[in-house]
């Protein structure tokens, strides 16, 4: 029973943590979840049993952290409501070895202060490969915690997210000391480490966003469209026609006719125009005078074996398409099965209902007549830092398209605008995100959100891109190198701490 507590509270302390997360902000919750679990490990525990502790702990913030997956099953409860409890299980079974392994990999530091710090750094390292492993999941970077205030999160133009989770961690971490031995030196460093951090954010971002005001604007001009149209009306064949003409009615309703842009998100346009001509007719009122209509739509291509499904933007004038891009970051299970033929017969009728799409051939920037060049993201292909952008061909700003409304009024949406943000800062691009549910915004190239449609509301958004719409940030010019220094630069600290433990300087 004693054995079993341990991992008992290192699961609580898991799912206390998901509170300091967007859109939440508890964050001294942080200071008793990573405090709390340093703390745990303190009594010098084996390599198995910091992996163990920090496997529950892992547990407990991804089953809870990305819950708000379930709401996509909710939407057909009687058929997939089976699903939920092994989406939550899987969720905290697979990630929580995200955190098992930086936990057992620390444990080979006994000072608190060297444990916390090389703590952080692989922690950190395992959000990197989380981005890509089994074609990558980065959500709920920890870094974005910082996204409480705008000033601090402008250290992601140099460290990007990845570089605020250490920091996040090492700030939260640092108070834990206060409980081992409340030496002269261990207060200190409790208490100077995350006034220290924390004094480096506000001052950094204070100085940034003074030096990037977003006061001036541009004379072009864009709409967004957000019909907030339900998921479980969104693909019945019955309302496909009426949802269409919904998109054209609001484009059109007091349309500027200095109007540059107007744009739909993912999967506004349910017709294949390629094979279905017709509808361009129908959508030919939506586009702008001087201007191009930018929507989401499905599309076919052939694979050199049979005709796929593809997610993509299509851009329209006079009847044709005139640029388009397919995504070519999938959903796994969402746009296409991992090891369809290999799963289960019980499963078939889950996996049936959802088509294998085929990925596009990567980012470009796209140019279009009096509109500056912009890179295209569709859905979540903006939560992968340093993989938004073009970088031999470099756009301007950015438009995402997505549809969060398979995710109802829960934490992801909210979390989804905040990747947003964050790429914003990182790559110093203003970005414009068109949802079909919301939040649709336009995104300063430091991060502000300047203009935003509310989730699940129905309307249009007239804006005009700022003057400025980018800057070359450090870390748009190295990418994760960035964050790759600054950990190697703690782990020094962290043998230098471990070497005076050894020989009792501290």
């Amino acid at each position: 029973m004693l054995q079993a507590h341990p991992k008992t509270l290192a699961l609580l302390l898991g799912c206390l943590s998901v509170a300091a997360l967007p859109p939440y902000y508890c964050l001294p919750i942080l200071i008793v979840s990573f405090g709390g679990l340093m703390l745990l490990t303190q009594n010098k525990l084996s390599y198995k049993n910091s992996f163990s502790l920090g496997y529950w702990f892992g547990f407990g913030y991804f089953a809870l952290g990305l819950f708000w997956i379930n709401h996509a099953l909710m939407l057909d409860l009687p058929r997939l409501g089976w699903l939920i409890p092994i989406t939550v299980i899987s969720s905290g079974g697979f990630f929580g070895l995200f955190c098992a392994f930086p936990l057992a990999m620390a444990a080979y530091f006994h000072d608190y202060r060297a444990r916390l710090l090389a703590f952080a750094v692989f922690w950190t390292f395992f959000e990197w490969i989380r981005s890509f492993i089994f074609t990558g999941f980065p959500w709920n970077l920890l870094g974005t915690v910082w996204a409480i205030s705008n000033y601090t999160t402008q250290a992601a133009s140099i460290f990007g997210t990845y570089g605020l989770s250490m920091l996040a961690i090492i700030a939260a971490g640092s108070f834990g000391l206060l409980f081992v031995s409340r030496t002269p030196k261990n207060i200190i460093f409790a208490l100077a480490t995350p006034l220290l951090i924390t004094t480096f954010l506000f001052g950094f971002g204070f100085y940034r966003l003074n030096k990037y005001p977003d006061k001036d604007f541009s004379n072009t001009l864009i709409r967004i469209v957000q019909p907030s149209i339900p998921q479980q009306m969104k693909w019945k064949k019955e309302k496909l026609e009426q949802n269409l003409q919904t998109y054209v009615a609001m484009s059109q309703t007091d349309l500027s006719p200095d109007t540059d842009l107007v744009i739909w998100g993912e999967t506004a346009n349910p017709f294949v125009l390629t094979m279905e001509p017709k509808y361009f007719d129908i959508i030919q009122p939506a586009v702008p005078d001087k201007g191009f209509l930018l929507t989401g739509a499905v599309d076919y291509a052939y694979d050199g074996e049979k005709w796929r499904p593809m997610n993509v933007m299509q851009t329209i004038k006079n009847g044709r398409i005139v640029a388009s891009y397919g995504k070519s970051h999938l959903v796994p299970f969402g746009e296409y099965i991992p090891f369809r033929k290999f799963l289960p017969q019980s499963l078939k009728p889950v996996t049936n209902v959802i088509a294998d799409f085929m990925p596009g051939e990567g980012l470009t920037t796209i140019k279009l007549p009096e509109i500056p060049p912009f890179g295209i993201l569709i859905c979540y292909e903006i939560i992968f830092p340093a993989e938004v952008a073009d970088t031999q061909n470099r756009p301007q700003w950015l438009i995402t398209l997505t549809n969060d409304g398979w995710y109802g009024d829960s934490a992801g949406p909210r979390q989804h605008l905040v990747a947003t943000q964050m790429r914003a800062v990182e790559e110093g691009l203003t970005v414009v995100r068109a949802a079909n549910s919301g939040i649709s915004a336009l995104i300063s190239k430091t991060g502000i959100v300047l203009a935003q449609l509310p989730l699940n509301t129905s309307g249009t958004l007239d804006i005009r891109l700022p003057k400025e719409l980018s800057t070359l940030t450090f870390y748009a010019q190295y990418h994760n190198l960035c964050p790759m220094f600054l950990g190697i630069f703690l782990l020094f600290i962290s043998l230098c701490f471990s070497k005076c433990y050894k020989i009792k300087l501290f």
